[in-house]
């Protein structure tokens, strides 16, 4: 079995005195058991952000088992054409929720001007459709974007 990871389940891990990271931990142990853990360009370049050095990051990487696969012309475009109906179709005026893809409005508390939300990145889609084609499965903290537009792919939430 191989598991796409996202790069939140491995900040969980990083950061200290993250809330989640036992749970981040013990789901990252029981998916590298059951076989190969994965991670796109996007999640590597997310995490070096948090890294003193490259060497650091590769010694992480490997001490996790964590194996870098580079993304194809069939997960780029998924991910391009996904990203395209979101912001086709996505209410400007709406946010979802991360955790359960509820949308809602948010306004501000002074003066009622309602917020525009900010479009999610083309790196979420980027993430889920590398996931969807070359893992049988992800494991992320964040099912707002899966939920929605990846339910073909099968998302391992942590909580």
């Amino acid at each position: 079995m191989i598991t796409a990871v996202d790069t939140n389940i491995l900040l969980d891990i990083l950061i200290p005195d993250e809330p989640f990271s036992l749970s981040s931990k013990n789901l990252l142990d029981r998916h590298v058991s059951m076989g190969q853990l994965i991670i796109c360009e996007v999640v590597y370049g997310e995490l070096a952000a948090g890294f003193r050095s490259e060497n650091e990051l590769k010694t992480f990487l490997v001490e996790t088992g964590i194996q870098f696969t580079y993304s194809n012309e069939k997960s780029l475009y998924i991910a391009g054409t996904r990203w395209a109906e979101y912001a086709r179709k996505g209410n400007k005026d709406l946010v979802s929720c991360p955790a359960c893809g509820k949308t809602f409005g948010v306004s501000c508390p002074q003066c009622k001007t309602p917020f525009a939300k900010r479009l999610y990145v083309l790196a979420d889609f980027l993430i889920g459709a590398h996931a969807l084609t070359h893992a049988d499965c992800i494991i992320s903290r964040d099912l707002g974007v899966y939920k929605i537009y990846f339910k073909d792919l099968n998302v391992v939430f942590s909580v």
